[in-house]
């Protein structure tokens, strides 16, 4: 039989004095911690992020003041992207298919379900074969043209012998058939044209509307004023925030 003693060894060690002061410290931030609401996710913002497309022999420092009039609307420069391209390449071979991979690459960066598509001039033919063939009707929500050759435009046989994006430009071409072909607007994509009765280089004129589409005369302006001309802007804000 254990003596008194040896009763008193075997029992376990108390901890130290100061961990012994610690418990009632920890126990009282634990009660704080999960009596506070829990943080709530950030919103995400009620706009869609918007992809900007120039047009051809262009790069993306085209869209400095369309960018700049987004930016003073409320736009933050992570809701503005622009897709830099090889011009020369096929429209529906190359081009819509990196487009596509881009957006994608936005809709993670940005968590947005869709974006907004911006396009000006050659732009326009690859950005609607993404949508219309290349499965961005899911992830588009507006679409937006800015005299874009989207029925094909004359000026474009003179470089068509030698270069596959002007041969995608001409009227009657493979792709223009195809875009044009049964509904020219598919999908629940809004659709917009902006357009010009002086444009030296969509010829004819009319090139540029879409049935299904709101089409947008700008007046008189040369085919790369509609980059910077503040009516045409206004009308492109007005329409995304539709």
């Amino acid at each position: 039989m254990l003596t008194a003693r040896q009763r008193l060894q075997a029992l376990p060690a108390l901890p130290p004095l100061p961990a012994l002061l610690r418990f009632p410290v920890l126990l009282a931030l634990l009660t704080l911690c999960l009596a506070l609401p829990a943080a709530s996710p950030a919103q995400a913002s009620s706009r869609n992020p918007v992809v900007l497309v120039h047009g051809y022999n262009a790069d993306p420092g085209v869209w400095g003041a369309l960018r700049a009039d987004l930016r003073a609307a409320g736009y933050t420069d992570a809701e503005l992207f622009s897709f830099g391209y090889d011009t020369h390449q096929s429209v529906n071979e190359v081009l819509a298919g990196r487009l596509g991979a881009y957006v994608d690459q936005v809709r993670r960066e940005t968590g947005a379900a869709k974006v907004d598509v911006v396009a000006h001039s050659f732009g326009s033919l690859v950005s609607r074969w993404y949508v219309k063939f290349g499965g961005g009707a899911a992830a588009v929500d507006h679409w937006v043209s800015l005299a874009g050759p989207n029925r094909g435009t004359s000026t474009a046989w003179a470089c068509a012998l030698w270069d596959q994006a002007c041969r995608d430009m001409t009227p009657g071409s493979y792709v223009v058939k195809n875009l044009n072909g049964g509904d020219e607007t598919p999908g629940a994509v809004k659709y917009a044209t902006f357009w010009s009765n002086c444009d030296e280089i969509v010829n004819p004129d009319d090139s540029v509307p879409l049935t299904g589409a709101a089409n947008t005369p700008v007046g008189c302006l040369g085919h790369n004023d509609l980059l910077g001309d503040d009516g045409t802007s206004a009308g492109v804000r007005a329409f995304l925030s539709s």
